[in-house]
Parts: structure tokens; sequence; C-alpha cells
């Protein structure tokens, strides 16, 4: 277990109670958030905007405005819509490019930055204070309507088909899809990236995704490495066995080798194979379930 991980697993154990703090949303910048640096640079990915509309954007929230970034082709569409959801790290560079990576195979993809009310983790040079100060802070709740809000968003814009709607996320963000697909029951599809299955409940994070089979009915699929010490084989295969005998149509596929945030190029945990080919597992889920 790496130290964000670890921090992870030790910060969700507490019960500090939230306590909202005056909304001053920061805006999307440029760049790796620092607690990730130096980022691995022969492998990370980048992609241009050639072809592509892309840039920040400002979300009308139940309290104010969250930014984000967004991009989709060029052209008039509409296009299939995808929210991305970060990991601890927030809107940063590699959250960005997966949504450009997404609008070059047509899509029209949005990242919100859903801890804009409690600070911008990519300023924190330590992961420890970005859990305590922000990521602990944020309520699963709060979460859900920001994600209801950024599709309400997109649905304004005549370039999202907003029917056509499905959801991917990492790590912080893949659990997050699990608890997304048990809210929004007209999503098209879900795909979550080794996103954190269960986790000490606190008065913010009642639940996980094991405890919520029951309202998922969203097709949701599930990739993750079975060397991930955050989420065990068993786990996994649990939550595989409830969804199957509750006659939910999700999927998982365990990478045996693999270890957690094996799809991020960005970290020494990336993982050059499962990564290719749990990226076109999920745009053939995408495809197969009507977000294309």
């Amino acid at each position: 277990m790496d130290g964000f991980e670890r921090t992870y697993v030790e910060s969700l154990g507490s019960k500090s109670k939230f306590s909202r703090r005056d909304f001053v949303a920061t805006g999307i910048t440029a760049g790796f958030a620092l607690a990730v640096q130096p980022v691995q640079a022969q492998t990370v990915i980048a992609t241009d905007t050639t072809g592509l509309t892309a840039g920040p954007i400002q979300i009308p929230a139940s309290d104010g405005t969250i930014p984000g970034y967004y991009a989709r082709p060029d052209g008039k569409g509409p296009y299939p819509t995808v929210l991305v959801i970060h990991e601890i790290w927030g809107v940063h560079e590699y959250i960005q490019d997966i949504c450009r990576r997404l609008a070059k195979v047509g899509y029209f993809a949005v990242a919100p930055e859903l801890s804009a009310r409690q600070g911008d983790p990519r300023k924190f040079t330590d992961n420890t204070m970005i859990m305590q100060q922000i990521i602990n802070k944020i309520p699963d709740a709060e979460v859900t309507s920001d994600l209801d809000a950024t599709v309400a968003w997109a649905r304004k814009d005549k370039t999202a088909n907003t029917v056509k709607l499905g959801v991917t996320g990492f790590c912080w963000g893949g659990r997050q899809v699990w608890l997304y697909a048990a809210h929004n029951p007209k999503l098209k599809a879900a795909v979550s990236w080794y996103g954190f299955l269960t986790h000490p409940d606190s008065p913010i994070t009642p639940k996980g995704a094991l405890d919520l089979v029951a309202s998922i009915n969203v097709p949701v699929l599930g990739l993750y490495g079975g060397a991930d010490p955050n989420n065990p084989e068993p786990v996994v295969r649990e939550m595989e066995a409830k969804l199957k005998e509750a006659k939910k149509h999700c999927e998982f596929v365990v990478y045996p080798d693999a270890p957690h945030a094996f799809f991020a190029d960005y970290r020494p945990s990336y993982r050059p194979e499962p990564a290719k080919d749990g990226w076109a597992r999920m745009l053939a889920w995408f495809k197969a379930h009507g977000v294309a």
C-alpha cells in the first residue's frame, strides 16, 4: 500500500463533522497537481486540441458556480456525453487530458471540480493534507448534486446529447461512479476505474458501493487491479456476486498483476497493457449501452 492509498483508507476512518466554508470556487488551470510531481515524463500521454473545442468552464450549482473542464469534437454534434470524475487531486492535467482523449473519439466530455467548495487540491504538496482538508469534507450528496448540475449545464449546450449519457471516474472518482449509478437511473452506462467498494462510514459518506447494490439500475463496468490492496479481489468478487444475485447488468475485469491506479500514465503505478485494454473495454461498454 503506497502513501496515498494508506492515507485514503486511514483518513476515511475520521468522522470529522462537515462544516461548510465560504464557497469560493477555484478556477481550472493547466498542469499537474503539486502532490503528484514529478510526473512520469517518459510515459505521460498528452492529447492536443487539434479538431477539438476544449477549455475551462463554469457550471451553475445549487449554491453558486463550480469550475470544470470540457472537450468535444469541432462541429455541430450533438455528441454523446460522458461525465469524468476526478481523483483526489481535482481536475488537473491528467483529467483534462482524459476529456480530450474522449473528445478525440467523438464524445462531449466534461469534468466538474467536485472539491471546489473545500479548496484547491492541486496546490497541496501533501496527500494527507488533501484528504484531511478537502476530500473528507466533501459530502456524497453534494457530489451527486454537482454531477446533476453538470448534466443540466451540458443539456443546454446544443452540441451535447445528454440522453446518451455515460460516466467514468478514477480512484475516489471511481467510487463516486458507483454512487452516481445508484442515484441517476437516466445514465446509459458507467465505468469505474478501481473505485473503492467499501470504506468506513462517516456522517457525510454514509454508504459504499456494496451498500447500494439494490439501487444500481445502470450497466456498470468495473476495472480493477489484482494487486490493488485497497480493493482486494475477494471484495471485488463479493460485489460481483451481489450484483449478479440482484440481476444487475454489471461486469468486472480484474487485471491480475495490476496495482491501484494502473491507468494513471503520469504515476509509477501505470501499466500500459491493462490501461490500453481497459480503455478499449470502456469505449466498447459505452457503445454497447447507448453512449455512442
